[in-house]
């Protein structure tokens, strides 16, 4: 519960469905339709902070130079994509709250860390 900000009953009846196939599952499920071939399977990572290059980073601490705006730009993009399902079970009154507390979160994580996204890229040809 979100320090008392989220009635309780309301958070254990909230759910977003996420599950992150590994690339053989995804092949696997390819195979086992039998419909397509698969012509490319690829694996990438994405920073998080949107930035690739070491210079950003400081080399003796591996953390990011500048903190400033990663967990708020992060906090962001979940926000426009989270915040009609948010307000429609929770209320538009603790959303506010609710992303300047998970901008503080991500801004903790990233700066012990490298955040990455990683995504999965198929290229399939479908059979005769």
């Amino acid at each position: 519960m979100l320090q008392g900000i989220i009635d309780e009953e309301k958070l254990d009846s909230f759910n977003i469905p996420n599950y992150y196939p590994s690339p053989l599952e995804v092949k696997l499920e390819v195979l086992t339709e039998g419909s397509f071939t698969i012509n490319k399977l690829e694996v990438s990572e994405v920073n998080w902070n949107g930035r690739d290059d070491w210079n950003a980073f400081d080399l003796e601490s591996g953390k990011p130079k500048s903190l400033k705006d990663n967990g708020y730009n992060m906090a962001h993009c979940m926000r426009a994509v989270t915040e009609p399902l948010l307000v429609s079970h929770f209320g538009k009154d603790v959303i506010k709250d609710i992303f300047d507390r998970y901008k503080r979160i991500l801004t903790d994580r990233m700066s012990k860390e490298r955040t990455k996204f990683t995504n999965l890229t198929i290229s399939l040809i479908k059979k005769p």
